[in-house]
């Protein structure tokens, strides 16, 4: 199984990355799946939406790689800061380029210096989760005081949020392991 991890900010000193790398790190020594990252200040995703990218053949030359990696994913871990009680435009264009992950499974975290971790941005995604026909984990990752959890290269700082770390990491493949077993089963 392939599982994108999207990390949602567009800021150079993304904290959210650094979650993304943690992750990528646990779910690498917990599973055989390939754990991918998308890092949305790595591509031109044009702001204008002009056209829906349908398929990797159909995607322009500078978004191929981009589009053989989201259309090859079976699941994907979506990252975003809070901004103004919601996810990232970022994140937001990103799958307005690439909709319609139709029956593919989807966990939320979410990221904050505050107390409140993005806690009003969970709300905002699970809904684009639905838009895209997708499968949200109920057990969404809430990082409060994430700048001072994770330091700038994925390492996690405070070991008392590990068991957080490791119950939605279980929920999250509990849910995509059946869903890609399943959707295997249907196309055989």
């Amino acid at each position: 199984m392939n599982i994108s991890i999207v990390s949602g900010s567009p800021r150079k000193s993304s904290v959210t990355f650094r979650i993304a790398l943690y992750l990528k790190m646990q779910l690498e020594s917990k599973t055989e799946h390939k754990i991918n990252i998308i890092d949305v200040r790595e591509f031109n995703v044009p702001v204008m939406l002009q056209e829906v990218i349908s398929s990797p053949d159909k995607a322009p030359d500078d978004l191929k790689s981009l589009a053989e990696t989201m259309f090859g994913s079976d699941a994907f871990i979506l990252l975003s800061p809070e901004f103004n009680g919601s996810y990232t435009p970022a994140l937001k264009n990103l799958f307005d380029h690439f909709p319609k992950q139709v029956q593919k499974s989807f966990a939320i975290v979410t990221a904050s210096p505050g107390a409140m971790g993005g806690m009003r941005a969970t709300q905002q995604m699970q809904l684009l989760i639905n838009a895209l026909f997708g499968i949200g984990s109920p057990f969404m990752l809430v990082t409060p005081f994430a700048d001072k959890k994770f330091d700038e290269s994925g390492n996690l700082l405070d070991p008392t949020f590990q068991p957080v770390i490791d119950s939605f990491i279980k929920e999250f493949l509990w849910l995509a392991e059946r869903l890609y077993s399943k959707s295997n089963s249907l196309h055989n």
